[in-house]
């Protein structure tokens, strides 16, 4: 697909790798909508871009239903949804206060997970009413995982189950959905340089880019965020989950 002249809807656009994405979009000519629950960074990112801004939780069914229906009264129906909203959440399922909260978990699985499929679900019903492109294409959903959908650490479990979630919802996602010439996809970033990143002291930044074989460094956005527009500009590209990750696998701690 070329993306020139479509919209698209990036979530978590405001920072991150969504920043990183609604730039790069708007950058081939994407009528982006950025979406994030913090307005603020959102409409920072969509000033940047020539975008939108709209507020959305992912999560809330009317909320992202209501957030959708603004960003296609301002650009039409999208032909592209990037997935990157997420939340992260470090705790050991026994601790030394006891077992986790139930209420931590849940909460990740509802923003990470039942958060992208809500965004697809929906995204999707405006996509199959599209006229067919090349191949009969009407549109691309990529998702955010994480290569901790495959060697998650301790202190993960949460985290790790939200992303092999998207993981296993990718394949059969773009089966049922070829039909309508809709395909999807998954990128599993490694360790990215990312607000979460940011926060951290710079010696255990450089110990973390180190532990990655080639290229020894934390990865950018804006990699993450060319590997989106590939997804997009190359067709045979269908119900797979790319490591993104500089062959680095996550040791237990």
């Amino acid at each position: 697909m070329d993306i020139r002249g479509h919209a698209a809807v990036v979530t978590g656009g405001g920072s991150g790798l969504g920043a990183a994405t609604a730039r790069r979009l708007a950058a081939a000519g994407a009528r982006v909508a950025v979406l994030d629950v913090n307005m603020d960074a959102a409409q920072g990112v969509a000033s940047e871009v020539g975008g939108i801004a709209v507020r959305c939780d992912v999560s809330d069914a009317d909320a992202a239903a209501a957030a959708l229906a603004e960003a296609r009264a301002a650009h039409g129906a999208a032909r592209l949804l990037v997935n990157c909203a997420g939340i992260g959440v470090a705790k050991r399922i026994l601790g030394r206060e006891g077992p986790q909260a139930l209420g931590d978990f849940e909460r990740v699985i509802r923003v990470n997970l039942v958060g992208s499929f809500n965004m697809l679900r929906l995204a999707v019903a405006d996509m199959s009413t599209l006229e067919p492109l090349e191949d009969g294409e009407r549109g691309l959903v990529v998702s955010t995982a994480s290569v901790a959908a495959y060697e998650g650490q301790v202190g993960q479990a949460a985290y790790s189950a939200s992303k092999a979630g998207i993981v296993g919802l990718t394949l059969p996602a773009a089966r049922e959905l070829a039909q309508f010439g809709i395909r999807v996809m998954a990128i599993a970033p490694g360790l990215f340089f990312t607000p979460m990143m940011q926060g951290l002291p710079e010696e255990v930044q450089a110990s973390l880019g180190a532990s990655v074989p080639f290229p020894r460094r934390l990865g950018k956005p804006e990699e993450f965020a060319d590997l989106v527009l590939t997804c997009a500009e190359n067709r045979a590209l269908n119900g797979e989950v790319i490591r993104l990750d500089g062959a680095l696998r996550l040791p237990p701690r």
